[in-house]
């Protein structure tokens, strides 16, 4: 859906400064990208599933609870019960979409799950949250040519990222046409504009008193909570407490840093967790746990996943990168005089040739964070084209220990978004005189 975005952006604002024309005949056929789209995660459901078989796996489909901690019960769609027994069990259940209270919420809006459900792009599209889901979504929304409207809780979104991230995005999506409501505290109501009709449009009333009228779909992505104990709607669930399995408040099954939980032989991981809740998190935490388990090499023993320096993206428009701490919690962690910050402004190469003014040209962000004498890289934030396929690289280089002056000493590619990664600050100093020798020496200056 992001990639169909993408397209839609290129047609509509970008396509025409490249010498190209005819953009407004593209129209979008939203089922016929639906039915690719399902189709292709079909695809891969089947590979799983192969995989799994040719593997001597054996699924078992059904609403599973314990029993006791070796123990498990599955309830199959047609009501069917039976017992299963092993020595170890791991507990990956993941998470779910949270409907926060509020008359009507729960009732009228869909969730991110919903959003794939949709048979038509909506006209009128109201997006509440302000994490990874919500500015995807809306994101994607708005691209696609929905009139869409971000609802936030407080001033904007990702607030949790550095602030040059989270202030950037929020002046990207303002420009892209999408509507914030800020300082809302969320929704308080949800009702049908046409009463009896709950197909039609809604109207959502704010904590705030604000009312945003005739939405075609309100779509809640306002967090999410863990497939845990009576958490889970309509079902038993899991009950923890047959097997003696903890939480902790918030639902989260507590584990140690091998993926242990109190109980011996039972074993939680992913998003039920609740730590660094990403896929690509939860499979590592999982081939550590198996290797330790069964491989009976003398290393995986001790074998672990860690949470440190995980590089992320959020699939927005523009996109995110980031990797490690942000320069608010670097300087609570080492003290503002053992910090070096670089950043950079400037825009992407792809807009070069677009007859506008500089300053309506989109924007890539970039911060380099840096402690102590010898400059250690402990943050790297990126908002830009480009900056979910260069993030990987440069995680695998903060994993290595990397300092500024390994970044300084790296051949940057050129001509990339990504060399300024590896030549920022410098050009500040002795590469900015060498470059006036040069142009001195062919006559420019």
């Amino acid at each position: 859906m992001w990639s169909a975005a993408t397209i839609a952006d290129i047609l509509k604002h970008d396509m025409q400064h490249y010498g190209f024309s005819g953009g407004e005949e593209c129209k979008l056929d939203f089922a016929k990208l639906k039915t690719a789209r399902d189709n292709y995660v079909k695809r891969l459901n089947t590979i799983y599933e192969n995989g799994f078989k040719n593997a001597g796996v054996t699924g078992v489909y059904g609403e599973c609870s314990f029993v006791d901690k070796h123990t498990v019960q599955v309830v199959s769609d047609t009501g069917d019960k039976k017992e299963y027994t092993a020595e170890k069990i791991v507990i990956a259940t993941g998470g779910r979409p949270l409907f926060p209270p509020g008359e009507g919420v729960e009732e009228y809006c869909i969730s991110s799950d919903g959003f794939f459900e949709l048979e038509e792009l909506p006209k009128v599209a109201v997006v509440v949250g302000a994490g990874y889901i919500a500015v995807e979504l809306a994101g994607v929304l708005n691209s696609l040519g929905s009139e869409v409207h971000l609802v936030v809780r407080k001033k904007q979104a990702l607030r949790d990222f550095d602030t040059m991230i989270s202030d950037g995005l929020d002046v990207e999506m303002t420009k892209a046409g999408i509507n914030i409501h800020r300082h809302t505290n969320g929704v308080a109501k949800v009702s049908l504009a046409d009463v009896g009709n709950p197909k039609g449009k809604k109207n959502i009333t704010l904590h705030s008193g604000d009312v945003i009228y005739g939405a075609d779909v309100v779509l809640m992505a306002a967090g999410r909570v863990p497939n845990s104990a009576e958490f889970i709607p309509n079902t038993t669930g899991l009950q923890l407490e047959q097997c003696g399995v903890e939480i902790n408040p918030r639902k989260y099954i507590i584990v140690d840093e091998y993926q242990n939980t109190n109980v011996d032989n039972i074993y939680a991981l992913g998003d039920v967790c609740g730590t660094v809740e990403l896929t690509p998190m939860a499979i590592a935490a999982g081939r550590r746990l198996a290797d330790r388990m069964f491989s009976g090499r003398e290393d995986d023993k001790v074998a672990k996943v860690s949470y440190d320096l995980v590089p992320t993206v959020v699939f927005s428009h523009p996109t995110i990168g980031t990797c490690g701490i942000t320069e608010t919690k670097a300087v609570e962690k080492y003290g503002e005089e053992n910090l070096k910050v670089y950043t950079s402004k400037f825009s992407n190469l792809f807009y070069g040739v677009f007859d506008v003014k500089p300053e309506e040209k989109p924007k890539t962000l970039m911060k380099v964070i840096c402690a102590g004498v010898e400059e250690k890289v402990v943050g790297i934030h990126v908002l830009g084209m480009g900056a979910d396929e260069m993030m990987q690289g440069f995680g695998v280089a903060m994993k290595m220990g990397a300092t500024k002056a390994d970044l300084d000493s790296c051949v940057a590619i050129h001509p990339t978004a990504s060399e300024e990664l590896v030549t920022m600050g410098v050009w500040g100093t002795r590469k900015v005189r060498f470059c006036v020798v040069l142009l001195c020496v062919y006559g420019v200056l």
